[in-house]
């Protein structure tokens, strides 16, 4: 795998801890995969049900959290 291939896996306390053997998110060059967003609540890990609205909302701010630590850069493109 070159440098331009690689891949890097990214992580942040700010967002739920990924639940199962796979990374919050991944940057292979300059594409990032989020998965595994589930509507987790960060302050207690509960899971968010009050709506669809409310838990693709949780979905999405766990992913932008994810993006985070990368830099503004990221959080432009993807927030």
């Amino acid at each position: 795998m070159t440098a331009s291939t690689a891949r890097t896996h990214v992580s942040t306390a700010d967002a739920p801890a990924a639940i199962g053997p796979y990374s919050q998110a991944i940057r292979h060059g300059d594409t990032l995969y989020c998965s595994g967003a589930l509507p987790l609540d960060p302050a207690d890990g509960s899971l968010v049900t009050d709506s669809p609205a409310a838990e693709t909302t949780r979905c999405l701010e766990t992913c932008r959290r994810s993006v985070a630590p990368l830099g503004p850069s990221w959080r432009t493109r993807c927030g």
